[in-house]
């Protein structure tokens, strides 16, 4: 089997992503097929050896060719766009966020030039996005516009537990408002394209309900009689391997256990919390329906431990690991 070369953009500075990828590379759990290069700063990365008692040495390359996999030898595209001295650990700063992001810039770039066959992003802070004047909020509107996709999915995965979200980061108001037949439709497809794309090919996929007891027929709410049904109904009837509504205090344990192989989550809570109870260490976000592929953790900068050495780089492993995976196919 082929390795692959997996781009890893440091993230925010002064949270805790250097800390998770020189643990994670120093592990022994990352797959030997990963060949991973780092976009970042060499200060930043120094720092993080001294508070993780990580011994690597760095390797500063400017392109994929001059890279050394060898264990103890971290490859490091370096951007001269930081000093340890412009900022405070564990602190909102926009010149974190200004260089965060071009951490991920170039990794897009990388990866747009098939010079890398995926991403695996570390943590960013929406606040020192906004600070630093980056107009994105987050990874997947970055990922977004400079791939140029219209509306890329959401993908978690964690124990075989797999979970596409059919609304993210609105508010639960407006959320109800994008509950209807034709976009439940499209996503039932695009979502099942993805999987295919992943290289998963059997199973069913489940449409979690909405309401109390899927509303028990409208006595709880109207949704699932007017909008979700009809749509499950309509995509069976055009052959689609799907089922639903189905009660989403049971669906995300019966996929977890096997019976489906998916679940379309209506809105951003009702998915994260289920993945990242069943396992949060280990809960991983992939941005699929793009021309390439980013997979990454899926907790936040962690100001409150960030420079302490104590952050856990589980999901880091995980999000690498996931990265050459899926690669495979995609």
């Amino acid at each position: 089997m082929n390795s692959k070369i997996i781009a890893v953009p440091m993230g925010d500075p002064a949270g805790i992503g250097p800390e998770i990828i020189v643990k994670a590379l120093a592990s022994g759990k990352i797959t030997d097929r990963a060949k991973c290069i780092i976009i970042g700063n060499k200060a930043v990365l120094q720092h993080a050896f001294m508070t993780t008692a990580v011994d690597m040495r760095i390797r500063k390359i400017s392109s994929v060719r001059e890279a050394v996999f060898e264990q103890g030898i971290l490859n490091l595209v370096q951007l001269d766009n930081i000093s340890p001295d412009d900022f405070s650990i564990g602190t909102v700063n926009g010149i974190c966020g200004k260089a965060a992001y071009q951490y991920i810039e170039k990794a897009i770039q990388m990866a747009m030039k098939g010079e890398v066959n995926a991403v695996a992003t570390t943590p960013v802070n929406k606040e020192s996005f906004k600070a630093g004047n980056v107009p994105y909020i987050g990874h997947t509107e970055i990922f977004a516009a400079l791939t140029d996709t219209e509306d890329p999915l959401t993908l978690f995965e964690t124990n075989g537990l797999r979970v596409f979200f059919l609304t993210r980061h609105v508010s639960v108001r407006k959320m109800l408002d994008m509950i209807k037949k034709d976009r439940i439709k499209q996503y039932v497809i695009r979502c099942w394209e993805a999987l295919e794309k992943l290289g998963i090919r059997e199973g069913t996929m489940a449409v979690a309900g909405l309401n109390p007891h899927c509303g028990e027929h409208g006595l709880f709410g109207t949704e699932e009689v007017e909008e979700i049904g009809p749509a499950i109904r309509e995509l069976k009837e055009k052959g689609c391997s799907v089922e639903g509504p189905v009660g989403a205090d049971s669906v995300f344990h019966q996929a977890a256990i096997g019976k489906y192989n998916s679940v379309l989550s209506l809105y951003h809570d009702q998915g994260h919390i289920a993945a990242k109870t069943l396992d949060f260490n280990r809960t991983i976000s992939i941005t699929v329906g793009m021309p390439i592929l980013r997979t990454s953790v899926d907790h936040g900068t962690a100001f409150d431990i960030a420079g302490t050495g104590q952050a856990d780089e589980t999901s880091m492993i995980e999000a690498i690991n996931l990265a050459v995976k899926y690669s495979e196919n995609y």
